[in-house]
């Protein structure tokens, strides 16, 4: 299984953007940023799908905060423009880390990408730590070093995007956000 992203709209608009994405696919070119959603949900389906990240949705939908689930994607594949965009275009992203997220290059993409809005838009980010210690992600430990053994066999030839993804989760672990490693359900 591969990340999953969770949206939610408000009633503001935009139009779509352009992809000028660079070779990687990280490193957009971001366009002028006019908000469309209010949060973008960052997160691994595989760990969080049936827990924190559905009940996170169920008590969206009943305050009637209209949400978006992306579950089109599958292993393997890109991230799209239209999910770039929907992560440039969110006044708050929440990325919510699990034992798994590190495995997940779609989920270090937006991770990444996600860091690029916060640092040209001020993009507000709000890291959660679930079932995972804050310093394994920070230091990439536990499962996260396992990850990233694999990814840098993977990436061998690209360690420049392996840096990327290590220095955007020490990066993000250090923002101030909560942390729910011992709590389960």
């Amino acid at each position: 299984m591969c990340c999953r992203s969770l949206t939610f709209s408000s009633p503001s608009s935009a139009t779509a953007a352009d992809d000028d994405d660079d070779d990687d696919g990280i490193e957009a070119n971001i366009p002028p940023r006019r908000e469309k959603y209010d949060v973008f949900i960052s997160f691994r389906g595989e760990d969080t799908r049936l827990g924190i990240t559905s009940h996170l949705h169920a008590a969206l939908l009943q305050k009637k905060i209209e949400t978006y689930l992306d579950y089109r994607l599958q292993k393997g594949e890109e991230i799209g423009p239209a999910l770039l965009e929907a992560i440039e275009k969110s006044t708050l992203s929440v990325i919510i880390f699990s034992q798994n997220y590190a495995s997940s290059r779609w989920c270090l993409d937006e991770l990444v990408h996600i860091l690029e809005c916060k640092k040209r838009y001020g993009h507000m980010v709000i890291p959660v730590f679930y079932d995972i210690n804050p310093s394994d992600v920070r230091k990439q430990h536990g499962s996260y070093a396992g990850a990233f053994a694999q990814l840098e066999k993977r990436f061998k030839d690209n360690i420049d995007k392996v840096h990327k993804w290590r220095h955007a989760l020490t990066t993000a672990a250090h923002l101030a956000g909560f942390d729910y490693s011992n709590k389960r359900g």
